[in-house]
């Protein structure tokens, strides 16, 4: 009798998009109807959750497992303060941009619920849960989304 092989589960890697290859993230990730609506609200969210956000270059992030998400090239950390569920903490530009991601994910995806785009929206919300889940600040992150 042959015996199954279980898999290892293989970790979801972030890579930074190159400048070239920009142009066509957007339309990539949030659709060409969403693209813009997409990037303002990642934009709006971290300029609305943190104090210590005053605009600047952001970062695109493609994931191995299909996902995205937007960053701010900053090494400073941020304080991010979260009306909604009492969240308040610190934690780096990157973790930052993927909460800020998550919510304009969340928001995007309810104009759209119920259509092609709102179930891709959802399915990308998903995968950048996974990369989340495996991030060094996990647990802030999911904090702040909670």
């Amino acid at each position: 009798m042959a015996q199954s092989k279980t898999q290892e589960p293989t970790a979801v890697v972030a890579n930074l998009v190159a400048e070239g290859d920009r142009l066509s993230f957007l339309p990539t990730f949030f659709g060409q109807q969403l693209m813009m609506r997409g990037e303002t609200l990642v934009f709006n969210w971290l300029d609305r959750l943190s104090e210590d956000y005053n605009g600047g270059y952001w970062h695109f992030y493609r994931l191995s497992n299909g996902g995205f998400y937007l960053a701010p090239d900053s090494d400073k950390s941020m304080r991010i303060s979260v009306e909604g569920n009492g969240f308040d903490g610190e934690m780096s530009a990157d973790a930052a941009g993927i909460v800020a991601t998550f919510f304009a994910l969340s928001q995007l995806t309810g104009a759209v619920q119920g259509t092609e785009a709102g179930d891709t929206l959802i399915d990308r919300y998903f995968f950048l849960s996974d990369f989340a889940a495996e991030h060094v600040e996990a647990g802030l992150i999911f904090r702040a989304i909670d």
